[in-house]
């Protein structure tokens, strides 16, 4: 059984009223060409949030992002590569931290309107959707 993490990454323009997500194209397979949040395996001496904000940093470029957990996501068939549990973490980045530059096993990474997203690889719609209700939460509190 494998463990894996996966950042839902939001950028949010209150003025414009406008929400982009943070999506990787997939640079191997499984799902090579596909988009994704960022993410992958944790080292063994590594917390997830940890392991989540390397992956984000490696993939994308992007860090200091405040990482919260949303929860364990374990569809038995999530992954074709193997029985995968993912532990997912969502976070708001300023427009500083605002420029993704592609890395490590990343073919592209890049902001996506929430309303127009791609068709993503593994379950990462269902993480996004679960993402999508802790931003709205936070919203109202911020």
């Amino acid at each position: 059984m494998l463990v894996t993490v996966d950042a839902a990454i939001f950028k949010v323009d209150r003025n414009k009223q406008a929400t982009h997500l943070l999506l990787i194209q997939r640079g191997n397979n499984p799902y090579k060409g596909n988009y994704a949040l960022p993410g992958g395996f944790p080292e063994m001496n590594e917390l997830l949030a940890d392991a989540a904000a390397r992956e984000l940093m490696e993939e994308t470029g992007i860090a200091g992002v405040d990482l919260h957990q949303i929860g364990a996501f374990d569809d038995i068939d999530r992954d074709p590569r193997d029985r995968n549990i993912a532990i997912a973490f969502w976070g708001v980045v300023s427009d500083n931290q605002a420029t993704p530059t592609a890395g490590d096993d990343a073919a592209k990474a890049q902001w996506f309107p929430i309303e127009h997203l791609p068709t993503l690889a593994f379950d990462h719609a269902k993480i996004v959707k679960a993402a999508l209700g802790c931003l709205a939460q936070w919203l109202t509190e911020h």
